[in-house]
Formats: C-alpha cells, sequence, structure tokens
C-alpha cells in the first residue's frame, strides 16, 4: 500500500480492511476496470479511494500541482458526493490532494472558479457534472478514472442519459469503477458498454444481509404508530437516531410532534435547500440533535458514526429501500438496530418486502411504557457517576444536602430531576385487538340553554362546542345535547356546572349571540332536528291527474272554429313541382326536397295530431277566428323569373332543388339573410368559403 494513504488509514484508528476493502486493492486487480458489488456500510468510499490511488499518485506518493481533474467520482445524491468528498480529503491529505465538488443546490459560479484554479479529484452529482461539461468550464482531458458510487441509485433515479453523455466525454483509457449493492440488469449493460473487460468483484459479506444490524419487527395499533416511535426513541436512546417517512408531510408532522415532546430533533427531505440539509446533517454529527427525520433522500449514501438506531416510520415501497434504510446503522463492523412499525394491515407487506429483502426479523412488541421506564432505571444505575469520588468544590455543598434532608429525599428528588430531562413514554393499547370503546355514561341531572342563532345563522354543534366550552369554563364532557333549529340552538348542561357555566359565560358568547337559561327543558316532539347544511326536503308532488297525462297516440283531432283558417300549411299537390327551399338540403346531399322524410318537431313545441286532417276550403271566409301570420315570400326554383343566375354561367343548368350558386358582389344576395361578402376567385366559379353545402340561415 502507498505509505501515504497508509499513513492517514493509521491515524483515523483503522488497524484492518474491510473485505471489499482488501478486495480491490488486491495486485491482480491494479489497473483494471472493475464492477464491485457490496452491501451498504461495507467501506466502499474508502475501498475505491485505494483502488484509484495507483492510477492517480506520482512515485512518491503524492499528486503533482493541480490542473486539469485525474479523477471524477459521481454519487447520486447531494449529501453522498459531499460525504464521499469528506472521505476522500482525510484518505489523500497526506498526498496534497485538491478536491473540487460540482453538485446541485450550489453556486455555480464558485464551482468554475475552483476548477479554473485547478483540481486533482472532482466529486458530482451526474447533472451538475454535465452542465459543466457543456459550457466548457471542466476540462476532461486529463481524466484517467471515473468512479460511479451507487450505480443502481442513479440509474433508477432516470440518471442513465447523463452517464452516458459523462462516460462519452471521458478519454478511452480512462480507468472505470462501478460500485453499487445489486447488480440488476441495466447495470451490467451499462459496464458492457463502458467499460474494458471489468472484473466482477462480490465480497462474502454480501452472502448474508448486513449482519450487524438487528432486525425488529414490531407489532402496533394503527392509532398507536407515532407512540410507538416516541417510545423506541426512549427505549434505546440511540446517541443518532433516523425515522423514515414516504412522504414530506409525514415527515413534517413527526418533526412538529417531537419537537413539543422535548426531542432534539431536525428534518432532512428533497424541500430543503442544500444549506439546510447540510446543517441538519452537521447537526446530528455535533450531538447538538439526536433524532433525524427524513424521507428516502437520506437513505443512500449518509454515514453518521453515531447513528445506532433506524426506525422505518412508514413502510418502504420496496425491499432495496428497506436494504438502504437499514444500512446507514451497523457500519465499519458496529452494531445497530433497525426497527420496522407494523400496523395490523400491514403485517402482510412487511412480510412480503422481508421475504424479499432475505431479512429474518424478530416480531416482537413496541415497548411499553413500564419497559421504558424500567430500561431508564437500568441506565441511571449504570451511570459511572456513581462511582466518582467527591470532588473537593463539591463536599461543603453535598454536606449541606446531607445535613438538611434524608438519604431517600436526596435520592427521590434525583430521580424526579433525571426524569423531567427525559420524554415520558406513552401507554399502548393491545396491537391484537379492537379499540377498547369508550364507556357511556348516564348525562345525569342537566340544565338547558337556549343559544341565538341556528341554521339561517349556519350554526352547527362542532363551532358551539368550543365556543361554549371558553365562555363558562367547562369541558366538552360537561355537555350533552347541542339540538340546532332554525332560527335558535339549544344546549343541554349539566346541573352542577349550570350556576358556573352561567356566570362565568354571562348574556353574551362569542359572536353576539345571545345565552339564556331556560326553566325546563324546550319540547323537541316536532321530531328530530335536521343538521345544519343537510338539503332541504321535498314535498312529495302530488300525483297527476288522468287529464293531465299526454294522450295517447293516435291523437284525437283538435277542435276547431267553423271558418277558422288553419295555421299549419296545407300539403303541396301531387301535380304541383316542389319548390326547392335554401337550408334545408345540406345534409341530404342536395337532393330535391320532396324525397327527404320530413323532420320531427322538437319535443318542447307543443304535440299536434297526427291524424290527417282535411285541407281548408279555398272559399274560406276573409275574417276567420284565426288569422294566419303573414311569412316571407319563399324562393321557388321553378320560376325562371326568381332564379339567380352566376355570372358567366349559362342559364337553366342544374336540378330543382339544388344550391343556388352564390353572387358575386352584391348582387341579388341570399334569399334569408344578409348580403354575399366580397368576391373572389373566377367568375362563374365557387365563391369564397365554399363548402359544399347551402349558406347558413341566421
Amino acid at each position: 500500500m502507498i505509505q501515504t494513504l497508509s499513513d492517514a488509514l493509521q491515524e483515523r484508528g483503522y488497524e484492518t480492511l474491510t473485505p471489499v476493502q482488501e478486495a480491490v486493492t488486491a495486485p491482480d486487480l491494479e489497473g483494471a476496470d472493475m464492477l464491485v458489488s457490496a452491501q451498504t456500510g461495507s467501506g466502499k468510499t474508502v475501498g475505491f479511494g485505494l483502488a484509484i490511488a495507483p492510477t492517480l499518485l506520482g512515485p512518491d506518493g503524492r499528486f503533482e500541482g493541480a490542473a486539469a481533474p485525474l479523477a471524477l467520482v459521481i454519487a447520486p445524491t447531494r449529501e453522498l458526493a459531499l460525504q464521499v468528498k469528506r472521505e476522500l480529503s482525510w484518505l489523500y491529505a497526506k498526498a496534497g490532494v485538491v478536491m473540487a465538488s460540482c453538485v446541485g443546490g450550489m453556486d455555480m459560479r464558485d464551482e468554475r472558479r475552483a476548477l479554473e484554479r485547478g483540481a486533482h479529484i472532482v466529486v458530482a452529482t451526474p447533472g451538475r457534472l454535465r452542465d459543466h461539461i457543456m459550457r466548457g468550464s471542466l476540462d476532461m482531458g486529463n481524466i484517467r478514472a471515473v468512479v460511479l458510487d451507487e450505480a443502481d441509485e442513479m440509474l433508477d433515479l432516470g440518471f442513465r442519459e447523463d452517464l452516458e453523455f459523462i462516460l462519452g466525454e471521458a478519454p478511452q483509457d480512462r480507468r472505470t469503477l462501478m460500485f453499487s449493492a445489486t447488480v440488476p440488469k441495466s447495470i451490467a449493460t451499462l459496464a458492457k458498454t463502458y467499460q474494458k473487460d471489468a472484473v466482477r468483484v462480490q465480497t462474502v459479506a454480501e452472502q448474508t444481509q448486513h449482519s450487524d444490524i438487528e432486525y425488529l419487527a414490531m407489532n402496533v395499533a394503527l392509532r398507536d404508530v407515532e407512540n410507538a416511535i416516541i417510545n423506541v426513541l426512549r427505549y434505546y436512546e440511540a446517541p443518532n437516531a433516523l425515522v423514515f417517512c414516504n412522504t414530506r408531510a409525514m415527515v413534517n408532522r413527526l418533526t412538529t410532534r417531537f419537537s413539543n415532546r422535548g426531542f432534539s430533533v431536525v428534518a432532512l427531505s428533497g424541500e430543503l435547500t442544500q444549506n439546510e440539509r447540510t446543517h441538519a446533517l452537521q447537526a446530528m454529527r455535533d450531538g447538538r440533535a439526536r433524532v433525524c427525520i427524513a424521507t428516502d433522500v437520506a437513505a443512500r449514501g449518509i454515514d453518521l458514526p453515531n447513528l445506532e438506531l433506524v426506525v422505518h416510520a412508514e413502510l418502504p415501497t420496496s425491499f432495496e429501500t428497506l436494504l438502504h434504510r437499514s444500512g446507514r446503522t451497523g457500519r465499519a463492523g458496529r452494531k445497530g438496530v433497525s426497527a420496522l412499525i407494523v400496523p395490523a394491515k400491514s403485517r402482510n407487506k412487511a412480510q412480503r418486502l422481508m421475504k424479499m429483502a432475505k431479512i429474518n426479523a424478530e416480531w416482537v412488541s413496541a415497548p411499553s411504557a413500564e419497559a421504558v421506564q424500567a430500561r431508564d432505571a437500568e441506565r441511571l444505575l449504570q451511570d459511572p457517576v456513581w462511582d466518582m469520588p467527591v470532588e473537593e468544590g463539591e463536599a461543603a455543598f453535598v454536606g449541606e444536602l446531607v445535613g438538611r434532608y434524608s438519604a431517600e429525599q436526596i435520592a427521590a428528588a434525583y430521580i424526579r430531576l433525571f426524569q423531567a430531562r427525559q420524554s415520558a413514554p406513552e401507554e399502548l393499547a393491545d396491537p391484537g385487538g379492537a379499540p377498547d370503546p369508550r364507556p357511556s355514561e348516564a348525562f345525569g341531572p342537566s340544565v338547558w340553554f337556549s343559544v341565538s342563532g341556528g341554521r339561517d345563522q349556519n350554526a352547527e354543534p362542532r363551532r358551539l362546542l368550543p365556543i361554549l366550552c371558553n365562555a363558562g369554563g367547562i369541558t366538552k364532557d360537561d355537555i350533552g345535547a347541542i339540538r340546532i333549529r332554525q332560527s335558535e340552538s339549544f344546549v343541554e348542561i349539566k346541573a352542577a356546572r349550570a350556576d358556573d357555566f352561567a356566570r362565568k359565560a354571562g348574556e353574551k358568547v362569542e359572536g353576539g349571540a345571545t345565552l339564556t337559561r331556560l326553566a325546563q327543558a324546550p319540547d323537541f316532539s316536532a321530531g328530530p332536528a335536521r343538521s345544519s347544511g343537510a338539503p332541504k326536503r321535498r314535498e312529495p308532488r302530488p300525483a297527476r291527474e288522468a287529464t293531465d297525462k299526454m294522450p295517447a297516440r293516435p291523437r284525437p283531432e283538435r277542435s276547431r272554429p267553423e271558418g277558422a283558417v288553419s295555421e299549419r300549411k296545407p300539403r303541396q299537390k301531387p301535380d304541383r313541382p316542389q319548390p326547392a327551399k335554401p337550408g334545408k338540403d345540406r345534409k341530404a346531399g342536395n337532393e330535391p326536397s320532396e324525397k327527404r322524410a320530413p323532420a320531427a318537431k322538437p319535443a318542447h313545441k307543443k304535440a299536434k295530431a297526427e291524424a290527417p286532417r282535411p285541407a281548408a276550403p279555398a272559399t274560406a271566409p276573409a275574417t276567420a277566428t284565426a288569422t294566419p301570420k303573414p311569412k316571407r315570400p319563399k324562393f321557388d326554383a321553378s320560376d325562371p323569373s326568381k332564379r339567380i343566375e352566376r355570372p358567366g354561367s349559362k342559364p337553366g343548368k342544374g336540378k330543382p332543388g339544388a344550391r343556388p350558386g352564390k353572387p358575386a358582389g352584391k348582387q341579388g344576395g341570399k334569399p334569408f339573410g344578409k348580403p354575399a361578402g366580397k368576391p373572389s376567385g373566377k367568375p362563374g366559379g365557387k365563391p369564397s368559403g365554399y363548402k359544399g353545402g347551402p349558406p347558413r340561415r341566421k
């Protein structure tokens, strides 16, 4: 091993290398492309740092002057990229390394200036690295090695196109190392395309998933999920703990609740800026925070040195995510606990995930309040403070306490002070049984009050209840029935609290409503009150009489005064040709109108009898009771004097009923509409906008 790297490992406390580190640093693999699969937390970052060292360092084990980058390390997330940069910085510190990072969410101008000053190794995310290459701010000419960390995750996140572009821009004689927890078909295809005779490296530790992690599947009731997480955190009291959620909304919810319960908690999700993420992780490393609530954005590559507990508040969507979540603990030989919170309805899903992940989890109940308190007592007695002698500066105060208080009082005070610094555990229901029903007790003697305002004022029990509680200084248990009427509401109050309620509430409550004490219970015999906002019930419509029903077919002939003229046009005689009517033959393909079936009357018009009626006599008297409405003169195509001829066309052409040609300019005009528009085209041709149909009637 190169001396500068060996010294760095010794200073870091490395006595032996992990299996994956030993595998990638084998002498026969020096200079070769590698496809490495190893479990999370096996030391892959230090492993590929040692693997590419002979390719980057000079004979003396040091870097030459910083110029164009010599190596690229690509990671899927910003957090993992920054972590890799920190690991490689101390590993190559004695070799004089200059590091640079190109990650999304950071100032691109600062990154460009760092690249211009020169760097030996660049750690980047795929998208930002591609941007720098396309903008010409990153020189790829001297690249000797490219490392893809968590390659499977990058493909899952949709970075295939970016990776192919980056690998295509790198020199052909480079080394390419791919590190992945699993090697699916997509990774194998990528390796075959962009690697040269890659060596497959598979460690023995891969065969047993996370042997240093204790998996616990905890049965909880559905309503006790959050309470169970609180008890788990209190039971283990880990220096660092990760609580994984599936959504940002759940992260925000748990962060708020745990913060209110006294936990030192930070959040980590995709909606945070890079600066906020960095501060959250730094708070965990410094000890200012002990619990991190995160989405799966933190499941990849996050390394917290004192992380001993991982809690799955919500089950992951795949077994790969389960492994990567759990892999945040039990790293580098340290022990860890991965607890899955499993409600009864999710038991089958949990079993399926663990079977696919090849995990043997122990099914247990979530820690109860008694178990948490017993664990607190055990930790208290094991505290090394009991074995420490009394210091000189403490002797006077200790003597004063002993002289003033008994041993029992001092011990009780110490226990109370210890418990005050801890969050109280939660009582959990039996996960196997149904929740205990709330016992129903008789309300007892009561007094009724009336409140002005009812359904007309949008009064509702859920709005009225807090108003009455705040005004009268009572709880919801002191209120019985609430009845909402149209313009008034009634409230039942326990008789024991009625006087106190009336005195505190007064005559006016919130919103200006008037409160009145009733001498007796109101009369609700009119029926149950309809809830506010419910639709009004319609009165049943009386059944129609027989005379109101539509007459059955055939309809009887309508009676008509003698000598009245019908408003209906008489039928055409067979020996008289039917005139063509513009606008009636559009859908019939310009056929004569007498061949078309009569159109059906609209449904909204008054039905007329279908039975044939005799035609009105031609000698009808002029003084008819029903005067016909005057109608416009109809266009008659059979009349040569009324026929419209196209300019330049031969007269007498066309079939009866065919669409007449539109005149050019303002000559003629439409029979029923506005004058024709401007002429277009050749004389005698089709007018502008002609679509094969007659003009639309306005």
